[in-house]
């Protein structure tokens, strides 16, 4: 393949010299002036076609459809579930039995209707979720943001009474970390005034808050740095034991035991995972600890650990080709789930007199996902699993750990599009250091418009999954879709995301590009008709791809993104993240980072393809000005570029069905009017 990177472009260390400054102030009247004006423009250019208006309607019927699962949450006797259609597009909070719930259409008993709360207290509510007092469930906390931002307001709510509480724990709108310790008691890392938050914009204090008493007399817990991601307290309900984490960056985190008030070190790894449930710790590593491998999961008794004793017994070792996804508690078992080339698999671990034990789970469809939806480890071991693939929709089995009782298929969804004539292929392409990267290709396999899409970051893994809208808006009109699994991702464990972090940071936009160029190679599309889209950190992917390889690809979409690595930690929560990306105050890390920033890679007389760049002024998370910068600088350049802000959302970019049926209808527009 041709090396076609732009490494070389505009650039500055000096940041006086940035002339769209301006554009990061996020609510100032200049730049939604500016937002306002290019949404006019872009809206004009797609949202009027019939094309659009078809798109949007059927994106808007997937995820409106009365016949979707209603996913639900087990917290004792009741199934929780939270339900948004085109009625309520704040969305019901609702429960029922699981008696009822086999049923097609099972009896909900409303817990809150957060669109009549938003209309009674005049406020744009989006629901963030609810916390519960285990194990007895009679005691939640309730959050909602305020238009989709990562901040959001804490209330204390009864589920009894379906009541807030009067004179209940409340939090002002905060990046908070809440957790119940008893009935009358939480631990809360909140914004306690100046000093109490990291240069991440995340709890550095936590305190002990009892019933009753002002949130400013609270009993300060424990500190962190103000350099910290973040601080965070928890009790394990079963022992009654109370834990600290200070997350010194976002993958090393100091774990301690709260004895008598004393904070504890725990003897292990900083970058490991820890849990605690039923006597037993495990630990999740990232590196190689001692004789056990990275990627590795470990257990052992907490009291014998806590006695001296490190005989660790490994309840999962990868190999190259295999990755430990994610381990879920039943009150009496372990579910493992776990990848070989990105195919997943799923056990149950049981620990007896002899040791531990493992039976497989449900059999998984071929080239589909399954997910732990819900267990309750406090009571009995029901677990939920979610089963779906690109072209299998999806399916609710309910199954009991330990027991003879078969899988029962709870929920199925109807398919939303046509599969007829589709396939899945999963394909390997070489990347520039001779490292073979999976893909997946879904189409007829007929050569024509091909979107690819990629993440590449964070040990987020992107696996088999369905998704109605995009059948509807793409397969079903013909299009071809691709998934890259990318180094930086966590398909192949620690080492496949480490294999990519900032020096190597290069080494996911090689993979995706070689990836963009096995497409064409096998014939799949030509660079003309191939599109590429990605968010957040799937943005700074697809920036890179416009920057450093736009001979590869007809249009590029670019979402809730960054691009702007010389200040992406000074923005928002993006200090967090220089464990990923690098320091860009550090000289020698810039070097680096400069060739990844595809801000100041943009340069005059270059190929670039046509581009469609979206994100949020509520997103509280990865900063506006990060794409209206970019977008300012293209068109400077000279270039043409279509920008749409959508002033709600957060970093989801989106906060109801209605806007997310618009900002997918106007990807798929603008997609299949430069590539179809």
């Amino acid at each position: 393949m041709a090396d076609t990177r732009q490494t070389e472009g505009v650039e500055s260390t000096d940041i006086s010299q940035d002339q769209f400054l301006w554009l990061e102030e996020v609510t100032g009247d200049g730049p939604l002036e500016w937002a306002r004006e290019h949404n006019a423009h872009t809206v004009d250019a797609y949202a009027g076609s019939e094309r659009f208006t078809a798109i949007q309607a059927e994106i808007r019927e997937v995820l409106d459809a009365e016949t979707r699962i209603p996913y639900v949450t087990r917290r004792g006797e009741y199934l929780y579930n939270f339900w948004q259609d085109a009625a309520n597009p704040r969305g019901l909070w609702r429960r029922t039995s699981l008696e009822q719930y086999r049923n097609d259409k099972p009896d909900w008993e409303l817990i809150l209707d957060v669109d009549a709360l938003a209309a009674a207290e005049g406020e744009n509510w989006v629901w963030h979720g609810a916390s519960f007092l285990a194990p007895g469930y009679d005691k939640c906390l309730i959050s909602l943001s305020v238009g989709g931002s990562d901040a959001d307001v804490t209330r204390e709510f009864d589920p009894v009474t379906k009541q807030f509480v009067e004179d209940g724990f409340t939090l002002p709108e905060a990046k908070s970390s809440v957790g119940w310790v008893d009935a009358d008691t939480l631990f809360v890392g909140t914004d306690f005034g100046p000093g109490s938050m990291t240069d991440s914009g995340y709890p550095r204090v936590v305190k002990r808050w009892r019933r009753g008493t002002p949130l400013d007399d609270a009993e300060t817990v424990f500190e962190g740095e103000r350099t910290d991601v973040s601080v965070h307290a928890w009790r394990d309900p079963l022992s009654g034991l109370d834990f600290l984490t200070r997350s010194t960056d976002f993958y090393h985190r100091k774990r301690y035991l709260l004895v008598d008030g004393v904070p504890e070190p725990l003897d292990v790894p900083d970058d490991a995972e820890i849990s605690v449930h039923a006597g037993h710790l495990t630990v999740e590593l990232r590196t190689a600890w001692d004789s056990y491998p990275a990627g590795s999961l470990l257990v052992i008794d907490f009291e014998r650990f806590q006695g001296g004793a490190r005989d660790f017994q490994p309840l999962f070792t990868p190999d190259d080709r295999s990755a430990l996804v994610s381990y879920h508690w039943t009150e009496h078992a372990l579910l493992l789930s776990s990848l070989i080339d990105v195919k997943p698999s799923l056990e149950v671990l049981q620990v007896g007199a002899e040791g531990w034990t493992r039976t497989p789970s449900a059999p998984v469809p071929d080239w589909s996902t399954v997910r732990v939806l819900s267990t309750d480890r406090f009571h009995g071991d029901e677990y939920l699993l979610a089963v779906d693939g690109y072209l299998t929709p999806p399916e609710l089995h309910r199954l009991v750990a330990g027991t003879d009782e078969p899988a029962e298929v709870l929920k199925q969804s109807p398919a939303r599009f046509d599969p007829t004539g589709l396939t899945v292929n999963q394909y390997f392409a070489t990347s520039a250091d001779g490292t073979k990267v999976p893909y997946f290709v879904v189409g007829t396999g007929e050569p024509g418009p091909t979107l690819l899409n990629g993440y590449g970051g964070f040990e987020v893994p992107l696996l088999p999954g369905y998704d109605g809208g995009l059948g509807r808006a793409w397969l079903a009109r013909g299009g071809t879709y691709a998934v890259a699994n990318i180094r930086g991702g966590g398909e192949y464990g620690p080492r496949w995301h480490q294999a990519a972090l900032k020096e190597n940071r290069h080494r996911a936009y090689e993979d995706f590009a070689a990836v963009a160029a096995d497409l064409a190679a096998r014939g799949i599309c030509t660079p003309e008709k191939l599109g590429v889209s990605g968010g957040s950190n799937g943005g700074l992917l697809t920036g890179n791809m416009y920057t450093q390889y736009p001979e590869l690809f007809g249009a590029v979409v670019i979402q809730v993104p960054l691009l702007d690595m010389r200040r992406y930690h000074q923005l928002l929560a993006g200090a967090s993240w220089m464990a990923e990306y690098g320091d860009p105050d550090d000289p020698a890390q810039w070097e680096f980072i400069r060739t990844f920033s595809p801000y100041h890679l943009l340069a005059a007389d270059r190929p670039y393809p046509q581009l469609l760049v979206t994100t949020s002024t509520r997103d509280d998370r990865v900063h506006p000005g990060h794409a209206r910068k970019f977008v300012a600088r293209v068109e400077e350049l000279g270039y043409p570029v279509d920008y749409y802000e959508n002033i709600e959302g957060g970093h989801g970019g989106a906060s109801n069905n209605e806007q997310r049926a618009f900002m997918r209808a106007l990807s798929f527009a603008f997609l299949w009017e430069k590539l179809g």
